[in-house]
């Protein structure tokens, strides 16, 4: 029998001991690190990001089959069909212009349901239609941006030249896009910061209204194959964490790009079954150019007879005029004109006309 002082000093050493050597297997394992949140990518715009919007499955689509599978779109609005499973989660909302969004201080609510870290926006289109200037967008674009940083202060920002548009009932569109695009780069370098980048996507350049979309403004499956595809290096960069030089040095907003040009069309007579258009040609950046392309579309099924000053060839409604010898070459705010002859059954005017500098 153990006298009593001995068996105190057992307890005692036994109360002395680690608990882990005291309950043995039976103490819980240390918690394992919680894994990385996936980052929150925000579609942002209008009916060509929302209504399907399908540029969106296909990038999804590519960014798992390349290894980007901790991605998770966000946005208040849900998926549409898209004839493949994708995460649809968005911010495009079907006849929104961007200028209401910022005026009515919408963004803010959509910012606080989904947190995003990095936004894709694509937005203007309606703005352009309605006629509103390139500067009224971008203050709108500006102030954006301004909620995105109060919501997230290192939100990168992946933001579009709108894709081209050419409806019908809308001749002076196409004009006006482009006017928005050339100013979309300057506005950009003025507006990112290191902790939060502003990126310019093209999305104009290469897309055309005749073959990329299905009523001159909205992409069809080509368009939206295009437009996922100039999405994907810069999102793919923005999730590495790598910043893309910007387009432009921080500056007040330029007049048009260092090279390039732009083109104007007009109706100069009409009767009945013809009329005589003509484009003029004007080189609108800062160093002289070699030679132009114009393009544009006919929007009621006009047909070209006759044509001077450009190597001109139509195909459907789908026009290409190239410059000839002796008006190509175009020193800074140059012009040159080009003129044509047609017929047609109906209305004189054409979609979107763009024009390309070498």
């Amino acid at each position: 029998m153990l006298r009593r002082p001995l068996i105190h000093a057992l307890l005692a050493a036994l109360a002395a001991l680690p608990l882990a050597l005291v309950v043995g297997l039976t103490a819980p394992s240390p918690a394992l690190p919680a894994s990385a949140a996936p980052v929150r990518v925000m579609p942002l715009g209008d009916s060509i990001t929302g209504s399907p919007g399908c540029w969106r499955a296909a990038l999804w689509n590519r960014l798992q089959s390349t290894g980007h599978t901790d991605v998770d779109f966000v946005g208040t609005l849900g998926p549409q069909g898209c004839g493949q499973p994708y995460d649809g989660d968005n911010e495009g909302h079907g006849g929104y212009l961007v200028t209401n969004v910022a005026n009515q201080n919408l963004l803010p609510g959509w910012l606080a349901a989904t947190r995003p870290d990095i936004v894709l926006m694509h937005f203007g289109t309606n703005d352009a239609w309605s006629d509103i200037p390139p500067a009224t967008i971008l203050a709108a674009y500006g102030r954006l941006v301004e909620q995105m940083r109060a919501s997230n202060p290192a939100m990168r920002v992946l933001v579009a030249k709108i894709i081209p548009m050419a409806p019908p009932t809308c001749p002076a569109c196409g004009q006006r896009v482009v006017a928005l695009n050339d100013a979309i780069d300057g506005w950009a370098a003025a507006t990112g910061t290191p902790a939060s980048p502003v990126v310019v996507v093209d999305q104009w350049t290469g897309f055309s209204t005749a073959t990329d979309t299905y009523d001159g403004v909205h992409p069809n499956a080509t368009g939206d194959q295009k437009m996922a595809d100039r999405w994907y290096p810069a999102l793919a960069a923005a999730l590495g964490g790598v910043t893309p030089t910007p387009t432009a040095s921080p500056t007040p907003t330029p007049t048009g790009p260092s090279i390039g040009c732009t083109a104007s069309y007009r109706v100069v007579n009409q009767w009945q079954g013809g009329f005589q258009g003509e484009v003029t040609v004007r080189n609108s950046g800062a160093t002289p150019v070699s030679g132009w392309t114009v393009r544009f579309v006919f929007a009621d099924g006009q047909r070209i007879s006759q044509s001077w000053n450009a190597q001109l060839a139509q195909s459907g409604a789908e026009v290409t005029a190239r410059n000839t010898a002796w008006n190509g070459a175009l020193a800074p705010g140059a012009q040159a004109t080009f003129g044509f002859l047609g017929s047609t059954a109906g209305s004189t005017n054409v979609g979107a006309v763009s024009c390309t500098a070498t």
